[in-house]
């Protein structure tokens, strides 16, 4: 992992950033999980970024990777997205491009509703926000995900990897790595992270997003149900691709793709 750098966000907390390259910022948001990370989320995607000229900044949440990890705050995505801003105000970012997987997709679509001068364009990964929650709670893998989360036992390793492996159509390609990096920063975090991490429902909202919008979704998804790209395309300026084979990892299960169709959309122009 490249050196650590740490952001003051205010009230004792840091966020733990990776700040590398020149050119256009691209700020990534990793999804939410036991162990999460923007390491874990977007270690086969950011090198790709930073040697085609983009300034590529890969945040870890509030709670989540190396940043702060509070046991007396609620995990809202208001909260979350204030942090945020602070910041990318911090690294003198006013203008970027932003991307998210899953729960950080859900917080990219609340930053670009919220500072619109500042979110330039969106490229969002089966994003989180836009179902109800008796939906979510319905989908395998959060069901099995809350079960590990909350349990008497804990997070285990055999258990965390079961978890991961619903995140992908081939669990096959999850390596140890991935695993036991995600179970050392989920063997750190309180168990107040997880079970406070609340999400609205963004759908009604989406209509107002006024940047061009790249969505991905992978048809086989266990985690955020595929009708959510449905709602995605209700953006004026949004496009939105349905991966066949694919979970909720699109840019770890697909990597070529996701960083070849990224790129050219931050590089296009668009009305």
């Amino acid at each position: 992992m490249p050196e650590d750098q740490y952001v003051d966000v205010g009230d004792g907390h840091r966020l733990h950033v990776l700040d590398i390259g020149q050119g256009p910022a691209v700020v990534f948001l990793h999804g939410s999980g036991p162990g999460a990370s923007g390491w874990s989320n977007f270690r086969r995607n950011y090198p790709v970024f930073v040697e085609l000229g983009f300034r590529t900044v890969v945040i870890d949440t509030l709670g989540f990777g190396r940043s702060s990890k509070p046991d007396d705050v609620d995990y809202g995505l208001e909260l979350l997205c204030g942090l945020l801003r602070r910041a990318l105000a911090a690294l003198g970012i006013v203008r970027c491009a932003v991307v998210g997987n899953s729960h950080g997709g859900a917080l990219a679509i609340r930053l670009a509703l919220d500072a619109p001068d500042l979110v330039e364009r969106l490229v969002l990964m089966a994003p989180g926000g836009l179902e109800t929650r008796e939906t979510y709670m319905a989908m395998a893998g959060i069901r099995a995900m809350v079960k590990l989360v909350l349990g008497k036992e804990g997070v285990s390793r055999e258990g965390l990897r079961g978890v991961l492996s619903l995140q992908l159509f081939d669990p096959s390609i999850l390596d140890d790595d991935l695993v036991d990096e995600r179970l050392e920063v989920a063997l750190e975090q309180p168990r107040r992270v997880l079970s406070s991490l609340s999400v609205p429902n963004l759908a009604p909202e989406v209509p107002r997003l006024a940047c061009p919008v790249f969505g991905l979704w992978g048809m086989n998804d266990q985690f955020c149900p595929v009708s959510g790209a449905l709602t995605l395309a209700g953006a004026p300026r949004a496009r939105v691709m349905v991966i066949n084979h694919c979970g909720h990892w699109v840019m770890i299960e697909r990597p070529g793709l996701f960083n070849r169709l990224a790129i050219d959309f931050l590089r296009e122009s668009c009305p």
